[in-house]
């Protein structure tokens, strides 16, 4: 780690994250200030329909000016899904916003409630994700090999989703966070992971924050690491038998890749890593061991958070990953996280995932939401 970050436990009270509400939401809690709330009315200007959120920019009367402000919405997959799309509001439409404004004092607001004046119709919401179609036990679909297929069968489509958990921290704790990785109680700290007290701290630091410095949803850097496996717009394999690969597709953080070989150089020893080009997903290695894909990842790059919550890390970490399919709809992945430049110890954990059948992943491409 080329920076190190001591002695922070004191910058910040305990009682100002507790007032984040239960919604709040990586970048939301970051940028706007759940204190402040505001209702805005005005006519539309532009429409900026992109990941990882949509803006609607109106025009708002405010004494005698008039002054443009940013609705900050959600992603483009979310909002498209629920049935909206970039013409459910055009320039010269008038509507009105409750929300809540941005912690910098910009013309900034993050949309609660939009309504369209013209039918007083609430607009822009969003559904839960749907369930499985499918919930027909079904037994391990299998190649010609015999070891399980972590994709579709030929002529079929489908990806992994709905994760189980989509947050990190060592077995056995007794922790609670939402599902963006904020703590509930800060106090909790200590309790997540084995830290060496330089990631104790900038883990603090990160969750005081409310995780506002997050890579992949400020800079639309990838999701290296467990992070992948957590994200809400899923994974795809394709394997890739004449070349010894798998390819994984990642749904999130502008619908990138990884590589995991099969050929056996983990076993040989070739996962050193290059010092000169580490990775964000690093070099992946494989072998079965039974049913189950054996992983052994290292050469990872420092430019991004390989959790949801802000869990730090080095060019030092190296990721155990076990993937097994125990019937046609569940993915298990299990982590083993041995990073000595962070963590005092090595220490795991496991969640499933879910088969969304006849679907392919999400077309979500990020766009950089600096202000």
């Amino acid at each position: 780690m080329k920076h190190r970050v001591s002695c922070l436990a004191g910058i910040a009270v305990s009682a100002f994250l507790a007032l984040t509400p239960a919604w709040a939401h990586h970048a939301i809690a970051g940028k706007f200030d759940p204190a402040r709330t505001t209702t805005l009315r005005g006519t539309v200007t532009s429409v900026d329909w992109a990941n990882p959120h949509v803006h609607v920019f109106i025009d708002v009367q405010e004494g005698n000016a008039i002054l443009n402000w940013a609705i900050e919405l959600e992603s483009e997959v979310d909002l498209r899904r629920s049935g909206w799309s970039r013409e459910t509001v055009k320039p010269g439409d008038a509507i009105t916003v409750q929300g809540i404004t941005a912690r910098d004092g910009s013309r900034q607001a993050w949309g609660t409630n939009v309504v369209a004046v013209a039918t007083n119709r609430r607009i822009f919401t969003v559904a839960p994700m749907p369930a499985r179609a499918d919930q027909t036990v079904r037994p391990t679909p299998r190649g010609a090999d015999g070891k399980p297929r972590l994709g579709p069968l030929p002529g079929e489509t489908g990806y992994w989703g709905m994760p189980s958990s989509t947050v990190l921290m060592q077995s056995g704790a007794n922790v609670q966070m939402d599902a963006d990785g904020i703590l509930r109680n800060i106090g909790d700290v200590d309790k997540v992971a084995p830290f060496q007290r330089w990631a104790r701290d900038l883990y603090e630091l990160r969750q005081r924050n409310f995780l506002k410095d997050d890579p992949l949803f400020q800079f639309c850097m990838p999701p290296g690491g467990p992070r992948q496996f957590q994200l809400p717009y899923g994974i795809q394999f394709v394997e890739d038998k004449a070349r010894q690969r798998i390819f994984v597709f990642i749904g999130s953080g502008d619908h990138n890749y990884r590589l995991i070989y099969t050929d056996g150089r983990a076993q040989q020893g070739q996962l050193r890593g290059d010092a000169d080009n580490p990775l964000y997903y690093g070099r992946s290695g494989a072998r079965w061991e039974g049913d189950t894909l054996v992983v052994d990842t290292k050469g990872f790059n420092e430019k991004f958070w390989f959790s949801n919550g802000g869990l730090p890390h080095t060019e030092q970490l190296h990721l155990v990953e076990r993937l097994s399919r125990p019937d046609f709809n569940t993915l298990k992945y299990e982590v083993t996280v041995d990073d000595p430049g962070a963590y005092t110890r090595n220490w795991s954990n496991s969640w499933t995932l879910q088969w969304i059948a006849g679907e392919e992943l999400p077309p979500y491409f990020c766009q950089d939401n600096r202000p």
